[in-house]
């Protein structure tokens, strides 16, 4: 089956929130790292939709700016990213995250954090962060980087905070 990728618009808010709330466990914006995205615009050109052959979401995407550490290394924050249940299993995920780091690579970022399962992730090459510190109640075994470019990581560490925030 074929998808088609494209940006999330204005318009598709409604239906993206809809697949998150049907993905992901009840009050999912009481998670550590939704406090790293209040009040701050998402990354546009990075927040990508998988369409199906009806036009219907069957996966969405999400990034974040976020700063770490007191230098305030810009990077970004990975999520969510869900597939539709109905849809899981075909790749979708996959072809979501690819593509976007792609797009953010070609953008110039120069690394990526999450929070998420080290076993999902590792194949798009994230790796455990060490030394950043997410908000609390973070588990730090779930934190997770990819560098976009070799050693962007050197020398990054600390608290991870809002994009929009002073040290």
């Amino acid at each position: 089956m074929a998808f088609r990728l494209e940006p999330e618009g204005p318009e598709d808010w409604w239906e993206v929130e809809a697949l998150f709330d049907l993905s992901f466990a009840p009050g999912r914006e009481a998670l550590s790292s939704y406090r790293l995205r209040e009040g701050v615009d998402r990354v546009a050109p990075l927040c990508l939709l998988a369409r199906d052959e009806y036009g219907a979401v069957a996966g969405a995407i999400r990034f974040w700016p976020v700063l770490v550490g007191a230098a305030g290394a810009p990077a970004l924050l990975l999520g969510p990213v869900a597939v539709h249940p109905t849809r899981q299993g075909e790749g979708i995920g996959a072809l979501l995250i690819r593509e976007s780091l792609g797009k953010a690579r070609a953008l110039g970022w120069r690394r990526v954090i999450l929070v998420g399962d080290a076993p999902y992730y590792r194949r798009f090459g994230f790796a455990p962060a060490h030394g950043l510190q997410m908000p609390p109640p973070t588990n730090p075994d779930r934190v997770l980087v990819l560098e976009l470019v070799p050693g962007a990581m050197s020398g990054v560490h600390g608290k991870v905070r809002r994009a929009d925030t002073e040290t």
